[in-house]
């Protein structure tokens, strides 16, 4: 399971990265989901062949995170580290370039840049990657409690 949650996160950035090369109907799909996860201001996406990419700078650096984060979790090495962090505090604490980035800007600071916008988002991208993997390997179906058996409606039959 974890396997496929790190190819889907490795997918979805590369679907991202290539959607201005891609046919028109398969980028036309990826440019309508990006829009309703995305503002899309073009001054804040990077473009790649004079194109826009479908999300903007910081969602993509929070993609990337993920799609970098992802397989480090399935390092069983990686996710015992990890398990000593409560998944709040791991949380928190990768948000805190992406905060600074977002305060920086709002309160007219810094104009900002796409590249750290998305470095910033590498972090806070990764630990998401890595809650979710953590919470994907305490799935255990077969751990669950069995069924009750369900008494019957029947009258007993005589013997």
């Amino acid at each position: 399971m974890l396997l496929l949650v790190a190819l889907a996160a490795c997918a979805w950035l590369a679907l991202l990265m290539l959607a201005p090369l891609l046919a028109a109907p398969l980028a036309a799909a990826l440019y309508a989901v990006g829009a309703q996860i995305c503002h899309q201001r073009p001054e804040r996406s990077f473009h790649l062949f004079a194109a826009q990419l479908p999300v903007c700078a910081r969602c993509l650096g929070l993609y990337a995170g993920a799609a970098l984060g992802s397989p480090l979790a399935l390092a069983s090495a990686v996710r015992a580290r990890i398990a000593a962090w409560p998944s709040r505090m791991l949380l928190v604490t990768a948000s805190i370039p992406t905060v600074l980035t977002l305060v920086a800007e709002w309160s007219g600071a810094w104009g900002g840049s796409n590249a750290v916008r998305a470095a910033a988002g590498l972090p806070l991208g990764g630990a998401v990657a890595l809650v979710v993997a953590r919470a994907v390997a305490t799935l255990h179906y077969g751990g669950c409690a069995p069924r009750r058996p369900i008494a019957s409606n029947r009258p007993p039959t005589p013997i």
